[in-house]
């Protein structure tokens, strides 16, 4: 192994960065500029290496895809389905990576796993919690941000039998619920979770209710997002039942 190459090796190794850019590398100034891309494209030659994608890099035994996904988009969050999966609100685990950034994104696959990226909001990036430790670190939803999530974006959260479950089995803050509404700005997604919380008897969620009822209008919205516009109605909370209640029950209950 050429002396340059050992140089940028023990570099990583003293930092402990397994995921790295090529900026971070040249703002260290272990090399000179003019020759550090060619000891990084001879270090992926040898396999010591892996390309994320351009300028973004990890050692070659280093596959942690929600490290992955936060690191390639700088605001990145890990939310949605792997959220509801991560904080045990459901066993099935996605074989895809969902994060949520401000930013614009194009989905990706890295190192054979597809990630998507959601684009939201500024105000939409609040709550969530770190993880991991030094270089290995990733931010996740919490649990009531990844349930306002998952019932704003309902395909890529493991659709409603999975978020309804989800929503029944997770303890949740009632301040911290109203808060994300709010950034939601979203009237019919607090009817759908204020309208689950009464029928479910869900616990401590009083004041998120007295909420939900504060800012009702007269306009009716559709209980399952993108389900058929027939079902029976709900007067209290303005809502078209797509989705008949016994089944909804069962699904929280299954």
């Amino acid at each position: 192994m050429k002396i340059n190459e050992e140089i940028v090796l023990k570099h990583l190794d003293d930092f402990g960065l397994d995921i790295f850019s090529l900026k971070e590398l040249d703002d260290a100034n272990i090399l000179e500029k003019r020759n550090l891309r060619y000891v990084i494209n001879r270090l992926i030659s040898n396999n010591y290496i892996d390309v994320i994608e351009r300028g973004k890099y990890c050692r070659h035994n280093f596959k942690d895809h929600f490290v992955i996904g936060c690191f390639v988009i700088p605001d990145g969050i890990i939310s949605y389905w792997n959220a509801i999966n991560y904080h045990g609100l459901s066993e099935q685990i996605p074989n895809i990576v969902l994060v949520k950034t401000s930013k614009r994104k194009k989905n990706a696959e890295y190192f054979g796993v597809r990630y998507i990226f959601s684009q939201k909001q500024k105000n939409c990036m609040s709550g969530y919690i770190e993880e991991g430790y030094g270089n290995h670190k990733f931010r996740i939803s919490n649990k009531e941000r990844t349930i306002v999530d998952a019932f704003d974006r309902p395909r890529i959260s493991g659709g409603y039998a999975e978020i309804i479950k989800a929503f029944y089995r997770a303890k949740l803050n009632a301040k911290k619920m109203i808060r994300y509404c709010i950034e939601e700005n979203n009237l019919s997604l607090v009817k759908r979770l204020a309208y689950l919380a009464d029928l479910l008897e869900k616990p401590n969620m009083d004041t998120f209710i007295q909420y939900a009822r504060s800012i009702l209008n007269e306009k009716y919205s559709l209980f399952e997002i993108d389900g058929e516009t027939v079902g029976k109605t709900n007067k209290e909370w303005r809502l078209i039942l797509n989705i008949p209640e016994e089944e909804i029950i069962e699904m929280a209950r299954s």
